[in-house]
């Protein structure tokens, strides 16, 4: 098994509970226990997950320093022209999900940004961590809009804290929309822990969960695991998914969509 087969394994192990006990690796992976070992520090080394004492855990929010009031990855203005197509056709797609009268969340992101326009006429009920969705959704009368406590972080504009009390704690939805900087087999992938915290958070209070990503989020680099693919009840991407990609999506998710531009 290659290295990067076992950290995919290790990934998927503590994404489906949470820890994963030293015996258990050294039962499920073909790989001494120096080797696991060797694995499990390089894991933690990219702040993916904490070794703790007889195993190791999935790193959460509590793990990094919650006001340094920045985020890992692309600046929001940056990713919002990136496949500005593919995103618009995705989001349209995504807002034909909704029914009259629902109540959902729509995570921050450039891609879920643009199920906005569609959502005037549904007199909604929103969650949102995105002050860009938040904006965009303002001049919709019908629309009602909610945002959760905690600390705006500038490059994604959008709210998030570390600690379970944020003010949703309430709140009910019929589904999440939510992007991901990489998806593939190993499951939803974000860069930084504390958006991973937040979104787990979020995804607890809805029916379902619809992942929205380009075709290019399944070539991008790994980075904390958000939930894995059998979390996800639709995915939605654009024509430019390959067929392997599409197969293997497939066979893990309830149901795929694609989007034409």
């Amino acid at each position: 098994m290659h290295a990067a087969q076992r950290e995919q394994l290790i990934i998927e192990m503590l994404v489906e509970r949470g820890f994963v006990s030293f015996p258990e690796l050294d039962k499920r992976i073909d790989a001494s226990p120096a080797t696991i070992r060797r694995d499990l520090e390089k894991l933690e080394n990219s702040g993916r997950i904490i070794r703790v004492r007889g195993g190791a855990r999935l790193a959460r929010a509590e793990d990094v320093e919650p006001d340094t009031g920045h985020l890992r990855g692309v600046p929001f203005h940056e990713n919002l022209s990136r496949n500005r197509p593919a995103k618009e056709a995705i989001g349209r797609a995504a807002a034909q999900l909704c029914r009259s009268g629902d109540s959902i969340i729509i995570d921050g992101g450039s891609t879920t940004l643009q199920m906005c326009p569609y959502l005037a006429p549904l007199s909604l009920h929103v969650l949102t961590n995105s002050l860009h969705i938040a904006s965009a959704l303002l001049p919709q009368q019908n629309t009602s809009i909610s945002v959760p406590a905690g600390t705006v972080f500038r490059e994604q504009n959008i709210i998030l804290s570390p600690y379970e009390s944020d003010g949703t704690e309430g709140y009910r939805a019929s589904r999440m929309f939510m992007g991901a900087s990489s998806v593939g087999s190993h499951g939803v992938m974000q860069t930084d822990v504390i958006l991973v915290q937040a979104e787990r958070r979020l995804i607890g209070l809805a029916d379902e969960l619809v992942i929205l990503v380009d075709s290019s989020k399944f070539e991008a680099p790994t980075g904390h695991a958000v939930c894995s693919l059998a979390d996800i009840a639709v995915l939605i991407t654009d024509d430019r998914i390959t067929d392997i990609t599409a197969q293997m999506v497939e066979r893990k998710v309830g149901k795929l969509i694609v989007a034409s531009n």
